[in-house]
C-alpha cells in the first residue's frame, strides 16, 4: 500500500511551494491508489498557531485535496519522542551541548550543512563532571555524536525516485540536535518517528530537504525504524530564481483565492511545472503569478 504525507508547520499561510508539495503528494498518492495523509508539524508552540493550521485545511480543501484518516498533530506526541531521544541516550550517542546558535557561527570553520554552520563539535569532549556541573544551570540541547553512531551501523543507503540509489553521509552534517529544552525534539528526529507511526512508503517534499535525508536515514537504523523511499520535487522559484519562502513574501493560496483566481487552473498549471523537465521552476512559466 502507498502511503505518503503532507507535513505542513502552521507558522503561516499556504504558499505556492507548499501546494506544489502537496499537490504531488496527493496526485502520487490517488495514481497509485494510495493514502494521502496530513500532518501538522506543530512542535515549536512559540511560533506556531491554531489559525494557520485552520487556513491550511481551507487552502487544501479549496485547491481540492482531501486527505485520509485523522490527522496527526506533533504537539500531541511529546511522549514518543521523549522515548525515542532517551533510546538514543542510553545507547550513549548523545551529548549535552551548551553553545548558541552565536558560538556555532564564530567557531565553525566548516561550510553550512542543512541546518546552517556545521557544528564543530565544541561540547562533544567534555567530562562528565564539567557536564553535570553545566547542566545543572545552564541551557542545552542533546546533540547525536555521529562518528559513534555511524560506528553502529555501518554504511547506509537510501533510495530517491530522481537520483536512484544514494549512499548516505550524515556526517557531512555534523553532530545534530536531537533534542532542544524549549521544543523537546528537533525536526531530525520527530519526523523519522512519526513517518514510521504513519505507515508512510515515499515521503514526497522539496529538494531542499534533500541533504536532510543523510542524518534522517541514520536516526532510522538507530531506532529499528522502517526507510521509506523519497521524491525530493524542484522548487517553484520566484522571477528572480529564488525559492518560495513565507519570510520573502511568496504568493499565499489566500491571496489566489481572495483575487478570484480558479483552484482548476492553480493546478493545471501545477501539473505543467511537474511535467517540465526543467530545474528549478519558475512561476512565470506555468501562468502563475509571482506576486500579488
Amino acid at each position: 500500500m502507498y502511503v505518503t504525507r503532507f507535513a505542513p508547520s502552521p507558522t503561516g499561510p499556504l504558499h505556492l511551494g507548499n501546494a506544489l508539495s502537496a499537490y504531488t503528494g496527493w496526485t502520487r498518492a490517488r495514481n497509485n491508489g494510495g493514502t494521502f495523509l496530513l500532518r501538522i508539524e506543530d512542535i515549536d508552540t512559540s511560533r506556531c498557531r491554531p489559525e494557520h493550521e485552520a487556513a491550511a485545511r481551507a487552502d487544501l480543501a479549496w485547491l481540492g485535496l482531501d486527505w485520509d484518516g485523522t490527522v496527526l498533530r506533533q504537539s500531541e506526541r511529546g511522549a514518543v519522542y521523549a522515548w525515542a531521544i532517551a533510546r538514543l541516550r542510553v545507547m550513549g550517542l548523545e551529548y549535552p551541548c551548551f553553545c548558541s546558535r552565536a558560538d556555532i557561527a564564530a567557531a565553525a570553520s566548516a561550510p553550512h550543512g542543512p541546518d546552517g554552520p556545521i557544528y564543530p563539535g565544541t561540547c562533544r569532549h567534555l567530562s562528565d563532571t564539567e557536564r553535570s556541573r553545566r547542566m545543572a544551570g545552564e541551557a542545552f540541547a542533546w546533540r547525536l555524536d555521529v562518528a559513534a553512531a555511524l560506528a553502529i551501523t555501518g554504511p547506509l543507503t537510501w533510495h530517491d525516485s530522481e537520483a536512484g540509489p544514494v549512499h548516505a553521509d550524515p556526517a557531512a552534517g555534523g553532530d545534530v540536535v536531537v533534542g532542544r529544552k524549549a521544543i523537546g525534539v528537533s525536526y531530525h528526529l520527530a519526523v523519522v518517528v512519526d513517518d514510521a507511526a504513519q505507515s508512510v512508503t515515499e515521503v514526497v517534499r522539496g529538494a531542499d530537504l534533500f541533504e536532510a535525508t543523510h542524518v534522517q536515514r541514520l536516526l532510522q537504523a538507530l531506532l529499528g525504524l522502517p526507510t521509506p523511499s523519497y521524491h525530493h520535487h524542484p522548487l517553484l522559484t520566484d522571477s528572480e530564481g529564488r525559492r518560495l519562502a513565507k519570510r520573502d513574501g511568496a504568493p499565499t493560496l489566500a491571496a489566489l483565492r481572495a483575487a478570484g483566481v480558479d483552484p482548476a487552473a492553480v493546478r493545471s498549471a501545477l501539473d505543467a511545472a511537474r511535467a517540465a523537465p526543467a530545474t528549478p521552476w519558475r512561476l512565470g512559466e506555468f501562468g502563475l503569478p509571482s506576486h500579488l
